[in-house]
C-alpha cells in the first residue's frame, strides 16, 4: 500500500474516531504530498520522496517547537509536539548507533577513503545510501569521527 492510500484510509479512520490531533498530522502530510505533486516541478512523487516531504514536515515543526518552548508557549508546543509524533508513525525507522557506524564504515571501505579529504566522497555516497534512514548529522558526525 503506498503512503498515500495508506495517508487517505488513515484520514478516514481517525474522521471516524474524531481524533483531533491525528486528523491534524494526517492533513498536514496528505496536502505537502498534494502540494508536491502539483507544484509544476515534473517531479515524480516516489517512496523516496514522500519520506523527504515527511522529514521536511518533521524538521520544520522541530524547529517550531523549539521557538515556542523558548518563547513559553507550552500550548502552541504541545500542537506541534503533537503533530510530530503523528507524522513520525509514517517514516520508515531511522538507523542510529552501531548499526548506522558499521553501514559508514561499509561505505568508507567502498570508497577507499583514508583521511578528513575524502570527506566529501564518503558523504556523498552515505547520504545516498542513507537517504531517509538516518539524520544527516549523524552521518556527518561518525565520517569525521571515522576519518579524522
Amino acid at each position: 500500500m503506498s503512503l498515500e492510500a495508506k495517508i487517505n484510509e488513515d484520514l478516514k479512520t481517525a474522521m471516524k474516531a474524531k481524533d483531533e490531533v491525528a486528523l491534524r498530522g494526517i492533513r498536514a502530510i496528505k496536502s505537502a504530498i498534494t502540494l508536491a505533486k502539483t507544484d509544476g516541478s515534473g517531479q515524480e512523487v516516489d517512496e523516496a520522496r514522500e519520506v523527504q516531504i515527511l522529514q521536511k514536515l518533521v524538521k520544520s515543526r522541530q524547529e517550531s517547537l523549539e521557538i515556542y518552548l523558548k518563547n513559553d508557549r507550552e500550548a502552541l508546543a504541545v500542537i506541534e509536539q503533537e503533530e510530530i509524533e503523528v507524522i513520525k508513525k509514517y517514516l520508515p525507522a531511522m538507523l542510529e548507533g552501531a548499526e548506522l557506524e558499521a553501514i559508514i564504515q561499509q561505505i568508507v571501505l567502498e570508497t577507499g577513503a583514508t583521511s578528513a579529504k575524502d570527506m566529501g566522497k564518503v558523504m556523498g555516497a552515505a547520504n545516498k545510501a542513507l537517504a531517509g534512514k538516518a539524520e544527516g548529522r549523524a552521518i556527518s558526525e561518525i565520517v569525521k569521527r571515522l576519518l579524522s
